[in-house]
């Protein structure tokens, strides 16, 4: 009995610890020395953790891209099963894609994997559809992050690994990067209308 006793208690704590560490990772910043520094983040999970982290993680080739809009994207079909997780790259997700204008309706650092998750949608209507798009934090796309956290600070928008979210007004942007297909996880807001995304991608805002 005292060693059922002994194990039950060790399971709580365990669980305990595991939950607290949880709620602690799921809050901007909470484990970022340098929050502000986009391009000194450090994930709290690690790589293999990430659902086909080796895939999303890659420079977006320098080929001509091919000029798409957030409709295009909505449009794609959807595996019905998931991929393996260590599955590479195949058809459309070897595509560089162009979008000249969409909005982006929220920024947000997603402390698991430290990458910039966009949402962004075709019109600038708040009930729009949307899709993700990100950008790693690899880097190769540094100057990217900082830019784009520049130019939300000129619209009063701060982000970092402590501030982000939906933007009260979306805002106009350019994107450029390649097309992945993730699966349905609670990726982001109840507008998400797709598990296909842009990432890696890099965002400029217009």
């Amino acid at each position: 009995m005292r060693l059922l006793r002994l194990g039950l208690l060790i399971l709580v704590t365990v669980s305990l610890g595991i939950l607290f560490f949880s709620c602690q990772g799921s809050d901007y910043g909470v484990l970022q020395p340098n929050p502000e520094n986009l391009c000194n983040c450090l994930p709290i999970e690690p790589d293999i953790a990430d659902y086909r982290h080796i895939a999303k993680h890659i420079a977006i080739p320098s080929s001509t891209p091919a000029e798409i809009n957030v409709d295009t994207i909505l449009g794609w079909a959807e595996d019905a099963i998931p991929v393996p997780p260590d599955q590479p790259r195949t058809g459309r997700e070897l595509q560089v894609f162009h979008l000249s204008q969409a909005f982006l309706q929220e920024a947000s650092v997603n402390a698991a994997d430290c990458d910039i998750h966009f949402e962004v949608s075709e019109a600038a209507d708040k009930a729009a559809p949307r899709v993700i798009v990100e950008t790693p934090v690899d880097s190769e796309y540094c100057s990217s992050r900082q830019k784009v956290q520049s130019q939300l600070s000129e619209h009063h928008f701060r982000l970092d690994s402590q501030h982000g979210g939906e933007l009260a007004q979306p805002l106009p942007v350019e994107i450029t990067g390649m097309a992945f297909e993730d699966f349905e996880h609670n990726r982001g807001s109840a507008q998400v209308a797709t598990v296909w995304e842009l990432h890696p991608a890099i965002v400029n805002i217009r």
